[in-house]
């Protein structure tokens, strides 16, 4: 197994990917091949793949605004999970954003999504409850659609 950093080139392989997870909430226009090129340009060396004989099995897309970083779509196709795939994966991130001096990263997971709470909570990620979450719509074009 081996975690790098992703291209653009990693794109299809990944949005295949997104597509096989259940309860994942892919962005129309965000998550199209011009809105992650645009994330990983602006963001070049922190988000990871994992890829085992030219496959992709695993992905984080990780950036930061200068102060903080903050994880999106992180993934591991199911018939990898529990073999530390996830977790090399974010450390990776991780490391990636403390070599650009970040000291903080946040993420957003889905209250439904009890296997990906499970892991972050395994692996020593504290669950806020002193913060309300809240977001604004900019563009209504944007449109979420869920993986049954």
């Amino acid at each position: 197994m081996k975690i790098r950093e992703m291209t653009i080139e990693d794109y299809d392989q990944v949005y295949h990917l997104w597509k096989t997870i259940h309860g994942f909430g892919i962005r129309s226009i965000d998550d199209s091949r011009e809105g992650v090129e645009r994330f990983l340009k602006r963001n070049p060396t922190s988000s990871v793949v994992a890829e085992e004989d030219g496959k992709i099995v695993g992905c984080i897309l990780c950036g930061h605004d200068g102060r903080r970083g903050c994880f999106y779509h992180v993934c591991v196709e199911e018939s990898y999970r529990k073999h530390g795939i996830g977790r090399q994966m974010v450390g990776a991130s991780m490391r990636a954003l403390q070599a650009e001096g970040i000291n903080k990263v946040s993420l957003i997971a889905f209250t439904k999504n009890d296997v990906g709470n499970a892991f972050w909570n395994r692996i020593g990620w504290t669950k806020r409850e002193d913060l309300n979450y809240y977001d604004f719509t900019l563009n209504e074009e944007n449109i979420t659609v869920f993986i049954e």
